[in-house]
């Protein structure tokens, strides 16, 4: 595995009333087999599962996979390209096992842009990680594990927190600790005192649960509501921002990928709005950038743009 890394890191009502194929024992099972047996043996029969998700999946929720791939690649997709999302999918599942268990022998993991987060290790400045549901942020979170020498955090949701938590403590009881639940009272604080001791907080910025305020921005050439709650938080804990995306480029190899955002947030109390319209639409644009070139990494398996039909200009990936 090649690493030149000091560092490593960490709605819709569509998404969050969608039920998990697989229980918590389910996902146990399937780590144990995958510890016991080695990624060789288990990587083959991600082809079958694959081939079964895609024939069982909720009808609602292949659609939406065809849907974006049409906006994505530019084209109808073919059934190869809806496979290859799905197949895409298993194998980051897959390797999670294996990266959250420190058992990083065998994977290939390359870093781009690791001077936009090293500059803030080094000077022990604290820094946020706006991350998506787009490849495996569990490669950031696996490599800080093993050895980063500043304090990582992962920010999720509390039920998802609950759900990862339990399945993160079946195999790498460490990391389970890594996440502070959003939507309790010490979540700032906690937030900001791991920034304060020089650490990294890592939050995906795709969705929102249900209610959260969210603004229309264009992606991939229509109106996604994203939300503004990440954007608002790192405006107030007054912290720069990093763009971080693990991006899956083939069995066992990765990409990190680290993108200057902001040296801070900064919100006009006369019109926040605006600003954090412009601070979302300029992360949506880098998200489309990277579905365009990384089309099969995307793991949003619901109609991101459902709730808002009228056609725009495709975002600005060069902003």
């Amino acid at each position: 595995m090649s690493r030149s890394l000091t560092l490593p890191a960490a709605t819709h009502a569509g998404w969050a009333t969608q039920r998990e194929r697989g229980s918590l024992g389910g996902m146990r099972l399937m780590a144990r087999l995958a510890l016991r047996l080695g990624w060789g043996a288990v990587h083959w029969l991600l082809y079958p599962v694959t081939a079964y998700f895609l024939l069982f999946s909720p009808a609602p929720q292949r659609a939406a996979a065809r849907r974006y791939l049409a906006r994505a690649l530019g084209r109808a997709p073919a059934r190869r390209d809806l496979f290859r999302l799905y197949f895409t999918f298993a194998s980051t599942i897959l390797d999670r096992v294996f990266l959250l268990s420190g058992r990083l022998r065998g994977y290939e993991i390359r870093v781009s842009g690791l001077e936009a987060v090293q500059s803030r290790v080094d000077a022990r400045e604290g820094c946020i990680l706006l991350g998506a549901h787009l490849g495996s942020f569990e490669v950031l979170r696996a490599l800080a594990a093993s050895g980063c020498p500043v304090e990582v955090r992962a920010l999720m949701y509390e039920d998802n927190a609950a759900q990862a938590n339990a399945f993160f403590n079946a195999i790498a009881p460490g990391v389970a600790a890594m996440v502070i639940p959003l939507g309790r009272p010490d979540t700032m604080l906690r937030a900001k005192e791991c920034l304060e001791r020089g650490g990294l907080i890592g939050i995906l910025a795709d969705r929102a649960p249900h209610g959260e305020r969210t603004v229309p921005v264009p992606l991939l050439g229509a109106p996604a509501a994203l939300p503004v709650g990440p954007h608002l938080l790192a405006s107030v804990l007054g912290a720069p921002v990093v763009l971080a995306f693990g991006l899956w480029t083939g069995p066992r190899r990765y990409e990190i990928r680290f993108e200057s955002f902001s040296e801070r947030i900064r919100l006009d109390r006369a019109d926040r709005a605006a600003g954090l319209a412009a601070s979302v639409g300029h992360y949506a644009a880098r998200v489309e950038a990277l579905c365009r070139e990384h089309p099969y990494n995307w793991f949003n398996f619901y109609d991101f743009w459902q709730e808002l039909d009228p056609p725009c200009a495709p975002a600005d990936a060069t902003s």
